[in-house]
């Protein structure tokens, strides 16, 4: 995203604005149409398929499979399902890129944002891991703010605040500092921060791939290029499976396929702004499934967190989509 070009100050405009305005523009000339009622159907389907997917990650986890091979799995399973479905629809041609050092940031960034979503599963019950990941929003505006220049008025700082109020309600700080953050829940909680500031630097870095990718040219490339580290270090960690083990993780492979090519397509269909509120179902998936599967409710603290969490995010999202309305009315004035 570094200025000095019209090409990239042209992607750095319309990713501040997170869609496209009015305006005639190089971003909207290259860019795939929008379809903002596929964009949010894609966005909700990929939120529903996640909260199953995590389920097979705790079971996975329960049955001694290490995470680096659960990612190993979950990546390389992927592959076969993403194939068939581009030979079936747009065909191999379709996954040719020149923009190979792109796709190879976006696997740095999207591996070690996995396993941190992973290792947070892991480690916490599933509604509070998912209530930190919500936190996601608030961290896009303050990297829009620092790695883009947006200009951030008193209204989103504001509404970033209040998030970081529930974030840290979440959390439970004084709780974390009296026992040293040790333990699951402890380390849990700072993974999945690491992992909700992981994904809001994915947000950007996939909004601005899919200008030029289709969403299955970039799935199929971070599937491929994380088969390089995940490779490397399988052998390390890899042990013998059974029957149920090999179901679990081929579930996890589709699911996985099923939530990167939905997730993917939203975000090439829609503004980040307009699919982001999506998101938030998640938390009602996540509280129903870690009590049907696994008996757990969500803590005190996260309860007064959460409905923080969403008011701020939704808020963000819905700034958002008022610039993007009002701008083309001040430009026509």
């Amino acid at each position: 995203m570094k200025g000095g070009s019209r090409l990239a100050r042209a992607v750095g405009a319309d990713m501040r604005m997170g869609s496209m305005t009015a305006a005639p523009s190089l971003a909207q000339l290259a860019g795939p149409p929008q379809h903002y009622l596929g964009g949010i159907s894609l966005r909700l389907l990929a939120m529903v398929s996640l909260s199953f997917m995590f389920v097979l990650v705790k079971y996975v986890d329960a049955a001694g499979v290490h995470i680096v091979e659960s990612l190993f799995w979950r990546q390389a399973l992927v592959l076969p399902f993403l194939l068939a479905w581009v030979m079936a629809t747009s065909g191999l041609a379709s996954l040719r890129t020149r923009r190979i050092g792109a796709h190879a940031r976006r696997m740095v960034m999207g591996l070690t944002g996995m396993a941190c979503n992973f290792g947070a599963m892991i480690l916490l019950p599933m509604a509070e891991a998912t209530t930190i990941s919500l936190s996601v929003p608030i961290f896009a505006v303050i990297f829009a703010a620092i790695l883009l220049g947006e200009a951030t008025g008193w209204q989103r700082w504001s509404a970033v605040i209040v998030g970081f109020v529930g974030v840290l309600l979440v959390l439970d700080p004084i709780a974390g500092f009296a026992g040293g953050f040790g333990g699951d829940h402890g380390v849990g909680t700072l993974v999945a921060l690491s992992g909700a500031i992981m994904t809001a630097l994915i947000t950007i870095a996939v909004r601005d791939l899919g200008r030029t990718e289709n969403a299955a040219t970039i799935v199929f490339w971070f599937s491929l290029l994380s088969m390089i580290p995940l490779g490397i270090a399988l052998p390390f960690v890899i042990t013998p499976h059974d029957g149920r083990e090999w179901l679990l993780l081929a579930g996890l492979g589709f699911l996985g396929a099923v939530v990167q090519m939905s997730l993917t397509g939203a975000l090439r269909l829609a503004p980040v702004s307009v699919v982001i509120p999506m998101d938030y179902s998640s938390l009602l998936w996540s509280i129903a499934a870690g009590w049907w599967f696994f008996g757990t409710l969500p803590a005190d603290t996260t309860w007064i967190g959460a409905p923080l969490i969403v008011a701020s995010g939704l808020f963000i999202a819905w700034r958002e989509h008022r610039r993007h309305i009002d701008r083309p009315k001040e430009v026509a004035a």
